[in-house]
């Protein structure tokens, strides 16, 4: 059973910078594509970032690209999410996503979630 859980959440204020992880267990399958998908109260989640296993290639949401930068551990089950320059519209619940890399980059319903962690961003 693979299970994603995450950590580093909080609140902070705008300009401040937060990394967020997380570590995945249980995959049969090690050649796993992993990424972050956020939602805000009352909006539709919304695609941040992902990291193929290798964290050799990297995709982004244009409200964040230069901002976060995703990382992958070298023991490749535990991805980063490092966010620079926080704004308040980065508040959210921040999920730590599975899947291959074309389900992770082109849908939001990948295979598996974490439970999720809070970013909160004040002004």
């Amino acid at each position: 059973q693979v299970r994603l859980v995450e950590s580093g959440g909080d609140l902070v204020q705008a300009g401040a910078s937060l990394r967020l992880s997380c570590t995945a267990s249980g995959y049969s399958d090690g050649t796993y594509s992993m990424g972050w998908i956020r939602q805000a109260p009352g909006k539709e989640r919304e695609f941040v970032a992902a990291a193929t296993y290798t964290g050799g290639r990297k995709y982004y949401s244009d409200s964040v690209k230069g901002r976060f930068t995703i990382s992958r551990a070298r023991d490749k089950s535990t991805i980063y999410l490092q966010m620079d320059s926080l704004k308040p519209e980065d508040t959210a619940v921040y999920y730590c996503v599975g899947d291959n890399w074309s389900i992770l980059t082109t849908s939001l319903q990948p295979k598996y979630w974490g439970q999720g962690t809070q970013v909160t961003v004040s002004s």
